[in-house]
Parts: structure tokens; sequence; C-alpha cells
């Protein structure tokens, strides 16, 4: 009988599938979430040079509750934010095997709002 997998080891199985069809280039990078149960994280990520480009997250911010979406939506807005200045407007969205559902829908459309398009 096959072992049973924890939450996180399944969402890297999905992660892994996804990624095998999701890269980054120089022109529209990958836009990679990171969830825990206490904090959100988002870089922009060239796959081809393996150069994250911009990186942020509730921790980064300061933020005193790190894990709802008030905060996501905060993170989604700055990563949007440090994109646009470093030159960067369309990006390929990496939800990182979370289902694009509370946080991670958050974090993706204060993004969109922003002006980063994906």
């Amino acid at each position: 009988m096959a072992k049973k997998l924890s939450r996180n080891q399944e969402r890297m199985r999905r992660h892994a599938r996804v990624r095998r069809k999701v890269s980054g280039t120089q022109e529209r990078p990958r836009l990679s979430v990171y969830r825990s149960n206490g904090n959100i994280a988002a870089q922009i990520i060239d796959d081809v040079a393996q150069v994250t480009l911009v990186a942020t997250g509730s921790v980064a911010l300061k933020l005193e509750n790190g894990g709802n979406v008030e905060a996501a939506t905060k993170v989604g807005a700055e990563i949007a934010k440090l994109a646009k200045d470093k030159g960067i407007d369309t990006v390929v969205f990496d939800r990182g095997g979370y289902i694009y559902h509370g946080r991670v829908k958050a974090l993706a459309e204060a993004a969109r709002e922003a002006g980063l398009e994906f």
C-alpha cells in the first residue's frame, strides 16, 4: 500500500506538474506565490537566467498579521509596484500548487489592479 502524502507534499507534486508547463522568460517572467499559515510572499523570476528579479512578502513589508487576505492584497499591490519600477508589465502567474482562492486570489487580483498583466 502506498504511503499517504502530507498536504505540503501533495502541493509540491501539483506545483511540479504546473512548472513543467509554466516558465518565466526575460520578456514575460513568472510571478510565483508562496503561502504559509502566518505569511505570504511573491517573487518575479526569470527562469531562463535563473534570477529573481523582484521579491516581497508580508515579512518584508512588516505587516502585523501576514496570514490574512488583507495582507495578501498589500503584497500583491507592492509586487506590482516593484515590477513596474523594474519595467516589467506582463508576467506568467504561478500559484505554487495552491488553490486559486482566498489569499492567493487576493494577491493576484491586487497585482492586476496595480497594473500587472497576466
